[in-house]
């Protein structure tokens, strides 16, 4: 585990919309982040390439003005969850780029031996908070996301996370109203309210598609259903019996590094678990399957974006109307 200095907010933020409003006081006092930032972004690594002069994933990239896609993330997610219960779930290769981009913020980063996947990134965070807070709430937040309207979005989690209190059981999706029949998106059926929260239903999910074909996508579109965020809030016992159920060879790897957290052999513990640990993906192993107590809030209309490729980016600042300083190079307007 890696943490570094305090954060002291005198980064300008590159467009309107975010209030400076602390809602740390509306959201639970057990809810804790967990901060997706071990993808490669392999995708968008042209235009990384073009910006940064090297190869380095996109969540380390100041696409959008002054601070990278993870500076914005973990700035976000501080609006409502203190710095000190925030994880940072990331591999050894990206240490170097997480050293200089978190220099200025406090975070416990955890550190794989290598990516083995979403869902590995997802549950061995969830096992470490267990382990220092074992009734513990988790909102997990991909670090490649835009999202203008900060305070709103992160008001919903709020409240979402709330309602987790009073149902445990559930794992509750965030999922947007769609504006296109995207085919890299994950997308949600809504079924019958399961009960309303203060930012409105939590409905069951009749059916989850991973990045399906254009005309599922089309008919997604036509019927209702919404765009997966992936970000979700779940008490962390929840998502490790996700893993128990679904996943029970990568779980039992993690289950070897609990004993150990703490220790001064904490990080050999997690080097051998990771050792023979199979790779995941949480969407297509666990969300596919749409177990019986996953749930859906759908977020207001609001500005947001997976940055997933160059076409995203682009659409996204034409959206937004930010032109950031490495737009200026006429070789890279699109």
């Amino acid at each position: 585990m890696i943490e570094v200095g305090p954060y002291r907010g005198h980064d300008v933020r590159p467009v309107a919309g975010w209030q400076g409003v602390d809602m740390r006081g509306r959201a639970p006092e057990q809810l804790w982040a967990i901060v997706l930032a071990g993808g490669e972004g392999v995708r968008l690594r042209p235009l990384v390439r073009r910006v940064c002069g090297d190869d380095r994933p996109k969540q380390y990239v100041p696409l959008l003005g002054p601070r990278t896609l993870l500076g914005q993330t973990l700035d976000r997610a501080a609006l409502a969850i203190p710095p000190a219960r925030t994880v940072v779930s990331s591999v050894q290769s990206h240490a170097g780029y997480l050293a200089d981009g978190l220099s200025s913020r406090r975070a416990r980063v955890l550190l794989q031996p290598a990516e083995h996947g979403t869902a590995a990134g997802i549950l061995y965070p969830a096992h470490w908070i267990s382990c220092h807070a074992p009734e513990a709430i988790a909102a997990i937040f991909p670090s490649d996301h835009f999202i203008r309207e900060e305070t709103a979005f992160m008001a919903h989690v709020a409240d979402v996370a709330a309602w987790v209190v009073r149902h445990p059981d559930r794992v509750v999706l965030l999922g947007v109203p769609p504006s296109d029949p995207e085919v890299e998106y994950g997308w949600i059926e809504p079924g019958p309210v399961l009960d309303v929260a203060r930012c409105g239903p939590v409905c069951q999910i009749r059916r989850f598609w991973e990045k399906p074909p254009a005309a599922t996508a089309r008919a997604c579109l036509g019927a209702g259903c919404l765009w997966n965020t992936l970000v979700m809030v779940a008490k962390v016992r929840t998502l490790i019996q996700l893993g128990q159920q679904w996943l029970p060879d990568l779980d039992d790897r993690l289950g070897l590094i609990a004993p150990f957290v703490g220790t001064v052999a904490e990080q050999w513990a997690v080097r051998q678990a990771y050792a023979l640990m199979p790779r995941a993906d949480f969407s297509r192993a666990i969300l596919e399957a749409c177990p019986p107590f996953l749930g859906v809030s759908r977020l207001p209309h609001l500005t947001w974006s997976d940055l997933g490729t160059p076409r995203r980016v682009f659409a996204l600042l034409r959206q937004v109307r930010v032109r950031p300083a490495w737009l200026e190079a006429a070789d890279l307007i699109a």
